[in-house]
């Protein structure tokens, strides 16, 4: 390869960096991020936001504690349920690697 040749500069469709490649060693040799867009536009839209997330959560909470209150019973089934699939196998001796042999 030449060795005049300049650097390349890039910019990355992904998310808009800004790269520096210098074609003969093909190689990046500077990187600049792309701007931050302010954390927050407007601070109604922000409290209007944390009143929708703070609404989810309670509402996720209210799922989960309800869930909560029926989960004895969904388990004292599924016990149930187990028990009578191991009353129907007979009981074998359970075999260990040094049976293998």
């Amino acid at each position: 390869m030449a060795k005049g040749k300049s650097n390349l500069a890039v910019t990355c469709p992904h998310c808009n960096s800004k790269l520096v490649v210098d074609p003969v060693l093909a190689a990046v040799i500077d990187h600049e991020p792309p701007p931050r867009p302010p954390a927050i536009s407007d601070l109604t839209e922000a409290a209007k936001g944390l009143k929708e997330e703070a609404r989810k959560r309670e509402e996720k909470f209210a799922e989960e504690f309800a869930a909560q209150k029926t989960r004895s019973d969904v388990l004292a089934k599924k016990f149930e349920e187990q028990f009578k699939k191991a009353k129907d196998q007979p009981v074998t001796k359970p075999l260990r690697d040094i049976d293998i042999d």
